[in-house]
Formats: structure tokens, sequence, C-alpha cells
């Protein structure tokens, strides 16, 4: 093939050059043969890729085609519900809503009601009326909270400045600011662009604790204390792991670690920082509930609770062991899924690490329950909620309130390109080239964030309405059903049965199925604190 490319370049460059003279403009076509035969010549010095060097030139169409092959698959080949991890129907609804257009779906719903994993939510043949609105405000704090929070039922999850650009920081607080609801930070930091427009703030407090670190990267009280009785700080959520990579360290690059984000991080610029996969602020269940109301303590009485990823039960069940001995509690749980969201993360890790929203969190729903404590506690759900059913469901199985990334960031105007690993967001979003957000204009687009908010929670209210329930706090999982098989339908009463209150309190009300995980989680309390204590 080498040798057929040389003929077949070489011969146009002599043939066109000597009829050049006579014919100015074919000097042009010699340019083309010329540029191409070096640029295969190059094919075929260079040893990185085999492909070129056995086919210079031509095989760069494939390189071609493999970087246009997602976006001909969006635009013209993916029917409206195949598309992922957010199909078309769901995109299509949150521009719909952002903008203010008209959401409603003509001649029938597209998804197949037989399949296996299809849901619904029951309604009643004597609905509320739809104008019986209810509050959506949810209280967040228990007993040792001072200055509790009144939440939406609906906020931005944890997003980080760095990972998205200022102005989609901007425009996201702005929206938090229209619509009174929260804006989660990320591990990242309080950055200015957090600060700016006034909106409620969740401060999350990673394992690199940036933004409250020594120059060693441990936790320090004094920063965390001046920043966290900032006005605008409204709650703090210790970050223990996330759904789309728990148990993974996070790694800030020396050249995306600019002056800004040391600055805002409270790191040396131009260094490449690491955050550990665990906290070194505290080893044990005991500890990390002391270094909660130490937080609280240090912030002045603000909700503080934490954010994870349910991998092994027997270890959350351990956090619930070290709340009953030590009598101090979270404010909030907030429960991510393995379907989760993030910038950039291994493979292996999105697809394979992690227990799913659903089932992790009726797990911490149940257990709280089965301790005593649901009452004390909120829990918040946090994986891939985009649409009302999506906040309905996770209510039916414990949710209080629900955090949405990805379902904001198409409200800024993502379209999915799924480039957020590489800096070339072409919405301005997830980048920080300069020239790419600018093109985002944060003052416009906080007032699509704001309209997909509460049209969204709207939504919901006229759920419920549909299903005679009175408040969110009513619906419950008899409520949802899933289709099972072909024949097999089970509502999710069935699916996941509740614990009754303090069930988990005695060895002797241990449910049959619960059996083996609250015997790993005693021999682990056991070992991390003393139960005298």
């Amino acid at each position: 093939m080498r040798i057929k490319f040389i003929v077949a370049t070489l011969l146009p460059i002599v043939v066109l050059s000597a009829i050049a003279p006579m014919y100015t403009w074919v000097w042009s076509l010699v340019i083309v043969f010329a540029i191409i035969f070096f640029i295969g010549l190059w094919d075929m010095i260079q040893v990185k890729q085999t492909l070129r060097r056995n086919y210079p030139f031509v095989a760069w169409g494939r390189y071609i085609m493999e970087d246009l092959r997602p976006k001909i698959y969006q635009y013209f080949i993916e029917s409206d519900t195949d598309g992922t991890p957010i199909n078309r129907i769901m995109r299509s609804m949150v521009y719909q809503r952002a903008k203010k257009d008209l959401d409603s779906v003509p001649f029938g719903t597209q998804l197949d009601v037989y399949q296996e994993g299809y849901e619904w939510i029951n309604h009643s043949i004597t609905p509320r009326p739809l104008h019986q609105k209810y509050s959506e405000r949810v209280i967040v704090g228990g007993k040792s909270c001072i200055q509790k929070y009144s939440s939406s039922m609906l906020n931005v999850s944890a997003m980080s400045y760095g990972s998205l650009s200022k102005n989609a920081v901007l425009a996201l607080n702005e929206a938090a600011k229209i619509g009174f609801f929260s804006h989660n930070t990320g591990e990242g930091g309080i950055s200015p662009y957090h600060l700016e427009p006034g909106g409620d703030i969740v401060w999350q407090i990673g394992t690199g604790y940036f933004g409250c670190r020594t120059e060693d990267g441990k936790f320090n009280p004094e920063k965390f204390e001046q920043a966290a009785k900032h006005e605008h700080v409204k709650m703090i959520e210790l970050k223990l792991s996330q759904g789309a990579k728990p148990g993974h360290g996070g790694l800030l690059p020396a050249k995306k670690n600019t002056p800004e984000i040391a600055k805002i991080r409270g790191v040396e610029p131009h260094t490449t920082v690491e955050s550990p996969p665990h906290h070194s602020a505290f080893s044990t269940p005991k500890e990390m509930m002391e270094f909660i109301q130490e937080l609280r303590e240090l912030s002045g009485g603000k909700p503080v609770g934490f954010k994870l990823c349910i991998g092994a039960k027997s270890e959350f069940l351990s956090l619930c062991y070290a709340m009953y001995h030590t009598k101090i509690l979270p404010d909030f749980i907030t429960v991510d899924g393995g379907e989760g969201g993030t910038g950039a993360a291994p493979l292996e890790f999105i697809n394979n690490v992690g227990m799913p929203m659903l089932d992790g969190l009726s797990f911490v729903h149940d257990a709280l329950i089965g301790f005593g404590f649901r009452q004390e506690v909120k829990i918040i759900a946090a994986g891939k909620i985009i649409s009302a059913f999506h906040v309905a469901r996770a209510m039916a199985l414990g949710a209080d309130i629900c955090n949405s990334a990805r379902g904001m960031m198409l409200a800024l105007g993502c379209i999915q390109s799924l480039l957020c690993n590489k800096n070339t967001c072409p919405t301005g979003i997830a980048t920080q080239d300069k020239h790419l957000m600018t093109g985002l204009d944060a003052p416009s687009k906080a007032v699509r964030v704001s309209n997909y908010h509460k049209e969204t929670v709207d939504a919901v209210q006229d759920l419920l309405s549909a299903a005679n329930v009175a408040s969110p706090t009513d619906i419950g999982r008899k409520h949802i059903n899933r289709r099972i098989s072909i024949t097999d339908i089970r509502r999710y009463d069935e699916i996941y049965p509740e614990l009754s209150e303090g069930a988990l309190l005695s060895s002797g009300t241990w449910p049959q199925d619960w059996r083996k995980i609250m015997q790993e989680a005693e021999e682990l309390a056991a070992h991390s604190m003393p139960v005298s204590e």
C-alpha cells in the first residue's frame, strides 16, 4: 500500500508540474498532491499508529469518521428513546421547560410499557384539584442544629468550579437565587462565582479539604470556620464518595491548577494536587460523627450532613451504630447512585462500581428507620434525576429532597456532546477555555435553569395530585409500580419492603434478610469504637 501511495501521489505531481507552465491554475493541484504526499510520508515514518504506517493518508479517514460517529449517531440514527446516558425524550423535555416552550407530547408514549423495568405511578379515581398546591419546602436540621435551612425539593447537585466554567457557575447560582433553591459547590471549594450572585450555597467538603486545608492537605478548622459562616453558605456536606467514581481519589493536573484555582482551593499553583480516596480528619465511624459535630459547631450551628454512594451495606450500618452510641446525628444524608455523572472517571468505575441510587436510597431510608433516626435525618437523593417522575419515585423510596446535576446542565444548554473530560465542551459549560465559555451568557441561562426548576417542581405537584397524595411526605412505595416481566407487576413496597421503627436496635427483632449484614456491622463497630461509650 505504501508503494501504491507513493506512485499515486508522485506521478500526478510530475505530470502536473510539466503541464503547469502552460496552465497556471494547475499549480494549485500540484500543491494539493504535494501536501497529500508529505502527510503520507510522515504517516510512514511515525511509529505510534500501525494503520497510518500501512495505509498512509488513507487511514486518516478512519480517525475522522471515528470522531464524527457520536455526532452522526446522535443527530441522524438514534431514536428518541435509546440515547445514553440521557435519551432524547428527557433532553427535549428539559430544553422545553427551560425555554418555557410547549412541553406536551402528542400521540401517546414512545416507551414500551410491556418491557421489563417499565415503571409508573398509581393515579386515583379521586385526584386532588390541581389548584390545591402544597409547600415544596423541606426544613433541614435536627435537634443539634441552630440555623435550620428551608430547602427546595429540587436543587443543583455537586459540580465544582474547575470542572464547570466560571459562566456556568455564575448562571447556576443566579438561578438558585431566582428560584429559591440551593447550589452545591462540589468538592473544589467555594469560588467567587458561587458567591457573587447571592444564591444559597451547600459547601461540599471532600477528602482534599479544598478551601479549608493546611499546607500538607489536612483539615484546617480556622479556615473552615471563616468560610462556613458566610451568609450564603446554608449547609455543609461532607463527601465520602460519589456515584460515578466511589472509592476513587481525584487528581488536579498541574496544567489545570491555575493561580485562580489554586487560591480557591488553598494549594500551590502549577502543581499536581491529589485528593486521597479517604478522609484524614477521621478514621472510624465514631470519629466521623465527632467530626460532623465539630463542623456543626464551627459553622455556627448550620446543618451538616454527608454524601456517599452505598458500597458495603455493613459499613453504612456501622455509621448508624456510631450515631446510636455517640448520640450525634447528621442533619442530612445525600445518597448518590452508581448511575451518577462526572466530568471524568475510569470506565470500570462508571460502569461497575457503586450501588444504583434506588437500591441505595431504599436501604438508607430503611436503616435509619430501623435505628430510629429517620425523623431527625433528612435524605437527599442524587443520581440521574431529570423529570418529575424521577423526583416522585425517589420520594416514594424515602427521599425528602432531590439534587440534579445533569438536568441543570441540560437547562444551561448542554447538548450531551460527551466532551466534559477534554476541555472542549462546545456549549462553554464543562470547560476552562475562555473562548468557549464566552458563548455562555450567564444571565439568560440563569433564567432557563430557574424555569426548568419551577416547571419540574410544578410537575411533581401535578403527579402527586393525580395520585391523590396530599403532600410529598405522604407518597410511599405503594404508589410506584415496576414491570418485572411480561406478566409480573410489583409495587415498590413488595420489591423494597420497609422495616418497622427500631427494628435494628435489637438482634431479636432483626429481619432475616438483614441478619448477616447486621452481624458484620456489629463487628465493624466493635473494632472501631468502644461500645461502652
